[in-house]
């Protein structure tokens, strides 16, 4: 029996995103992920506009494993709300807003470098 949601149990670089998902590990995935040292989870958010600081909470659960989050926002950059940026702030952790391209080729270099990072990545089409 399985225990906990649905995940790639290890960190991966992402081959490849668009077509409303991603690719990685010789795997794809249909919808947005979030990339945390204990593994690929895929993450029901779709568009910024639905960011709470609940979205957040398994990123804040591992935050003594990560630096900071690169935050894939979709097409373009969107800054998250004063409430989520605080959020991160009292977290102890960074979060860097960006395209989610701009996020998957940051985030494969500094998973090469072996850097404390995660990633939390809004699919495109």
């Amino acid at each position: 029996m399985r225990e906990g949601p649905p995940r790639y149990p290890y960190r991966a670089p992402i081959d490849a995103y668009g077509n409303g998902g991603f690719r990685f590990a010789e795997m794809s995935h249909k919808g947005s992920i979030l990339c945390l040292p204990s593994g690929i989870y895929a993450w029901d958010v779709a568009s910024p506009d639905e960011f709470v600081l609940g979205s957040f909470d398994r990123v804040f659960a591992e935050k003594d494993r990560i630096r900071f989050l690169l935050l894939g926002t979709g097409r373009t950059q969107v800054f998250p709300s004063l409430e989520i940026r605080g959020g991160f702030a009292a977290a102890g952790l960074g979060l860097e807003p960006m395209d989610t391209g701009a996020a998957c080729r940051t985030y494969n270099i500094l998973l090469a470098e072996h850097r404390e990072v995660a990633a939390a990545l809004i699919a495109v089409d």
